[in-house]
């Protein structure tokens, strides 16, 4: 049964306003996904949305693939809304006609198998594309310490696609989980610019960590860095985006069958 809302001053809508922000996203646990794509991957890998609201007019041109959607989706509240109010309460530019609430899920850090740490990683499109990497060659444990981009702000969303539903995301604060990982003999590889070695897969259990394109690693997670690797360039350029050399490094540590 789909729920009709044309004011802005309804209670489903101002919430939706509220989860704009990384405040309450956190006290509410929950998050917003405005685009369709990855409603839809999501629910195809049985994973369900709380809440769903259209514009009238996505539905009028989408009604089949909304139809589908929700028939796959389960019991799920939806509701159909006003044009002008997806301009009320959504992060993009250009509101997308949909959008999607989540509980967020808290991970907790898989000690038996290889992570990706991010260090001061700002930038929500860096942060999301590296989840993406992640996914695409295997490192099902990623870990943001409190300094980095929010995991669940649009822009993040949008660059991780349906990553990041699928993988372990484990928040951390102040370097607990890097010192737990020492505590384990993991061994933590840095993703340095230049002065550090030649990219070799360990054959033991392995974090890598990525630092601020700009800043590089906190003092304090440095120090913890058991070895540092960097990518051969043709030296013209004097880094690569954080996001590029992760896909590089991920890929040539990755483990792909």
């Amino acid at each position: 049964m789909c729920v009709k809302i044309n004011s802005k001053d309804n209670q489903q809508i101002k919430k939706l306003k509220k989860l704009q922000l990384k405040k309450y996203r956190d006290e509410y646990g929950r998050f917003c996904v405005e685009n369709f794509k990855i409603i839809n991957d999501a629910v195809a890998a049985d994973i369900g949305f709380e809440e769903v609201y259209f514009t009238e007019s996505f539905v009028n041109k989408n009604q089949a693939a909304v139809d589908k959607l929700l028939a796959n989706a389960g019991t799920a509240q939806t509701f159909i809304i006003a044009d002008d109010l997806n301009k009320s309460f959504s992060e993009l530019t250009t509101p997308s006609g949909v959008c999607a609430v989540y509980a967020k899920q808290e991970g907790v850090l898989n000690f038996k198998k290889p992570a990706v740490y991010l260090n001061g990683i700002n930038d929500p499109g860096n942060v999301g594309a590296i989840l993406r990497t992640a996914l695409a060659f295997n490192f099902e444990n990623v870990i943001l310490d409190e300094t980095c981009a929010d995991v669940y702000n649009a822009k993040t969303i949008n660059a991780a696609k349906d990553a990041i539903f699928k993988l372990n995301i484990v928040n951390d604060c102040g370097g607990e989980l890097l010192k737990r990982m020492k505590e384990e003999k993991i061994k933590l590889i840095g993703a340095a610019t230049r002065g550090g070695g030649s990219l070799k897969r360990p054959k033991k259990n392995f974090c890598v960590v990525f630092g601020s394109e700009s800043h590089g690693f906190t003092p304090d997670v440095e120090k913890m860095v058991d070895e540092f690797v960097t990518i051969k360039t043709s030296g013209q350029v004097e880094s690569l985006n954080v996001a590029a050399a992760a896909a590089i490094i991920l890929q040539c540590l990755g483990e792909i069958k």
